[in-house]
């Protein structure tokens, strides 16, 4: 009996050794170089039935496009909440999102916390993704900003308005916490609502269109989503289970042993 268990808890121990996964610190860059091949390929993997949110999408942003030197004029004739709009873009850049990222690995490497410490490195990852995409996009489309006077709005003419890179970073990274975080209702909506401050004080700060915001918006949270799906792994759970067994007819008593991982 004794040496069914220490059989049955070798195996045990053998198969989770066998099945370890690579850590995600050792794939950090690799992980990388794949999310940029998957992102930048992603168009051609569009079918038919996608159609039914491709075309509302790019009518809205276009519509968005259209009458964004009309809101960005308008918006222009408030200067009030011009500081406000500095602070909270603070939070969106590089450096606040990067610290945030290491708030979260460090304390999960501290506390032996894994979900934490893969917080941490997936929002790093998801940052990287979305600071190369939207440089990238920024040097095709070259928009003038709303402050560039008579060519502000306008494409291809050397400017870096779209779209949005606060906006990309700061949905990119919130929607890894989130998603990591599903049973914590308040992370979710802490996430994506300074997210939601960030894009909104892009606009009301004057540095750039509606358009910038929300394609910038709906760019990180695609890139985070698509971070989180693909390199998201559940910690392994190990627990063990010991049923008494007896059988009163034939004088036999033992234990049944159940190891799950």
């Amino acid at each position: 009996m004794i040496r069914s268990i220490f059989f049955i808890l070798a195996i045990a121990t053998a198969t989770c050794a066998q099945t370890s996964p690579r850590s995600l610190e050792r794939d950090f860059f690799k992980n990388i170089l794949n999310d940029q091949k998957a992102i930048w390929t992603a168009p051609m993997h569009l079918e038919r039935h996608d159609a039914k949110w491709v075309i509302p999408s790019s009518i809205g942003f276009m519509a968005l496009v259209t009458t964004d030197r009309i809101t960005g004029d308008e918006i222009a004739e408030f200067d009030g909440q011009l500081k406000a709009s500095r602070i909270v873009s603070h939070v969106g850049s590089v450096y606040g999102l990067g610290a945030i990222s290491g708030a979260f690995y460090l304390f999960g490497r501290e506390k032996g916390d894994d979900r934490a410490r893969e917080t941490g490195l997936l929002s790093a990852e998801a940052l990287v993704d979305s600071v190369i995409v939207e440089s990238a996009l920024k040097g095709i489309t070259q928009r003038a900003r709303p402050m560039a006077g008579v060519e502000r709005s306008e494409f291809f003419d050397g400017g870096n308005s779209f779209p949005s890179g606060h906006s990309t970073q700061a949905w990119a990274v919130a929607t890894v916490i989130a998603n990591e975080y599903k049973d914590r209702r308040a992370v979710q909506i802490a996430a994506y609502g300074v997210a939601t401050a960030v894009s909104v004080a892009r606009f009301t700060g004057q540095k750039h269109y509606l358009s910038d915001v929300v394609a910038g918006s709906a760019l990180g949270y695609a890139i985070g989503r698509y971070v989180y799906t693909t390199h998201h792994r559940t910690p392994a759970v190990s627990q063990i289970m010991i049923f008494p067994q007896f059988n009163r007819v034939s004088h036999a008593y033992g234990l049944s042993l159940t190891w799950r991982f």
